[in-house]
C-alpha cells in the first residue's frame, strides 16, 4: 500500500513512521521546505521517543520520503492544523480545505481519503465531501471518505497510535470499511466503525471532557485561595472516594486539542453548550490568576520561568498558557526563560535563569524540574523562592520558600 500524508507535524510524522514500519510506501507532504529538506536528511523537527530511528531506517529502505507536493497513492491522510476563529469560535477549516484541493489532481478511483485533523461536527458531510463531489467523484463508490481522529499523548504517540482504539467515521458504511483497512496496516487497538459526524463529535467531546474536569480543579484552586483552604489536600482527600478523580490544577490549558476543540462544539450550539464555554473561560483565566499571585509573592525583580511546553517532557508549546503569563510578567519584571526541551535562542540555561533571580516560576512538569539543585538555587538566587503552578516539587529544604496551589491562601 502507498500512503500520502498531508502534514508532517506532531501527528502526520509519527503516522508516516508507523506506516513505513508496516512495509507501506509513504510520502510525507508539508508546505515547509526546511522541514522537507531536514526530513529527507534524517533530521527530525519534533521531540518524540523512537521516531528519529524509524524515519532514518525508512529513508534507508526507501519506504519514506518527504515532499512539497503529493503523489498518487492508495490512501491520502490529512493531518493539518485546525485552529479556531477567535471572533466566533468556529473551526477554521482553511488548511484542511487546501489540503483536500491539493490532492485532487492525484486522486484515482478506488482511493481512500481520511481526515485525521480534529474538525467540528458535520464538517466532513457539509464541507469536505462536496469538494470531492465537485471534482467528479461519487463518495462511497469510487472514492472513500472518512474522518478518523487521532487520540494520542505527546511522549507516547508511537505507542498509542498502535495500541489505542481507533474511531473510523465513514461518510458511508463502505467508506468506514475501506478506511479501517488502511489503519489495519499497523493499528492493534479496536477499529470502531461509525459515521463521520459521530466520529467528529466523539473526538471533540473527549477533549471537552478533559477540559471541563481541569476547569473544575482550577476553579477549586481559586476558591481555596480565596477562603483559606489547602486545595491540594482537598483533592487528595476527595480522590480517596472510590468514584471521584479530581484533576490537578495548573497555570491553564494548552495544546492543539483541549484548548481548541471544545470551541468547535460551542460554536455549533452556543445557547446550549454553556458548561463547555464556562470551562473554557475558567481555564483561560488561569494565566491572570498566576500573575496575580506572582505579584503577591514578589512585587518586582527577576523571575526565572521554568518551562513553556504545554506538556511535560515534550517540546510541544502549541497554545501553551506559559506564553500569555510571560507576556503579562514582562510588563513589570525581568524574565529569564529556561526550557530544556525547547531550542530557542531567546531561552537561557538553568544557571543563567536563576542567577540573581527573586523567584522561580514553574509552568511545566518536565522531569528536570521535579528534582532541582537546591544548593545552586540558594547560592545563585537573590531570594530562594519557588512558585510551582504544576504542583510537582514534593520535597524542599526548609530555607527555600515554596508556594503551590496548596498554600496560596497564606499570601
Amino acid at each position: 500500500m502507498k500512503v500520502c500524508i498531508m502534514g508532517q507535524g506532531y501527528i502526520g510524522l509519527p503516522t508516516a513512521a508507523l506506516f513505513s514500519t508496516s512495509h507501506c510506501q509513504v510520502v510525507g507532504v508539508d508546505i515547509s521546505e526546511e522541514i522537507i529538506n531536514n526530513l529527507n536528511s534524517g533530521i527530525i523537527h519534533i521531540e518524540e521517543p523512537g521516531i528519529s530511528d524509524i524515519i532514518k531506517n525508512a529513508i534507508e529502505k526507501k519506504r519514506y520520503k518527504a515532499s512539497l507536493i503529493p503523489e498518487k497513492a492508495d490512501a491520502f491522510i490529512i493531518t493539518v492544523p485546525t485552529p479556531y476563529i477567535a471572533e466566533n469560535y468556529f473551526c477554521d477549516l482553511s488548511y484542511v480545505i487546501t489540503a483536500c484541493e491539493t490532492i485532487i489532481p492525484y486522486l484515482e478511483k478506488g482511493n481512500v481519503v481520511i481526515i485525521e485533523s480534529t474538525i467540528a461536527p458535520m464538517s466532513t458531510d457539509e464541507i469536505i465531501k462536496p469538494i470531492f463531489e465537485k471534482a467528479g467523484f461519487t463518495i462511497g463508490k469510487d472514492l472513500y471518505l472518512a474522518h478518523c481522529p487521532e487520540r494520542v499523548l505527546p511522549g507516547r504517540i508511537l505507542e498509542e497510535l498502535v495500541h489505542n482504539d481507533r474511531i473510523i467515521g465513514g461518510i458511508t458504511p463502505e467508506c468506514s470499511v475501506k478506511a479501517s483497512e488502511v489503519y489495519g496496516q499497523f493499528v492493534e487497538g479496536e477499529l470502531m466503525l461509525t459515521e463521520a459526524k459521530t466520529a467528529e463529535l466523539s473526538k471533540c467531546m473527549e477533549n471537552t471532557f478533559r477540559d471541563v474536569n481541569i476547569a473544575l480543579a482550577n476553579e477549586l484552586a481559586k476558591i481555596c485561595a480565596e477562603i483559606g483552604v489547602n486545595a491540594l489536600d482537598v483533592i487528595k482527600m476527595a480522590n480517596k472516594h472510590p468514584r471521584v478523580n479530581l484533576h490537578s490544577p495548573g497555570p491553564g490549558v494548552g495544546g492543539h486539542c483541549l484548548a481548541i476543540d471544545p470551541y468547535f462544539i460551542y460554536a455549533k450550539a452556543p445557547e446550549t453548550a454553556k458548561i463547555i464555554k464556562l470551562a473554557r473561560d475558567t481555564n483561560n483565566s488561569m494565566p491572570d490568576f498566576v500573575c496575580e499571585y506572582v505579584k503577591k509573592i514578589i512585587p518586582s525583580g527577576k523571575i526565572a520561568v521554568f518551562g513553556v511546553s504545554y506538556k511535560g517532557n515534550s517540546d510541544d508549546d502549541r497554545e501553551s498558557p506559559a506564553f500569555e503569563i510571560i507576556d503579562k510578567l514582562c510588563n513589570n519584571y525581568e524574565v529569564a526563560i529556561y526550557d530544556p526541551h525547547i531550542n530557542n535562542p531567546n531561552f537561557v540555561s538553568f544557571d543563567e535563569a536563576i542567577k540573581k533571580a527573586n523567584l522561580i516560576l514553574v509552568l511545566c512538569d518536565h522531569d528536570e524540574f521535579k528534582h532541582l539543585d537546591f544548593n545552586l538555587i540558594k547560592e545563585s538566587m537573590e531570594n530562594a523562592v519557588i512558585f510551582d503552578t504544576k504542583n510537582i516539587i514534593k520535597e524542599i529544604p526548609n530555607d527555600i520558600k515554596l508556594y503551590n496551589y496548596g498554600n496560596l491562601y497564606t499570601l
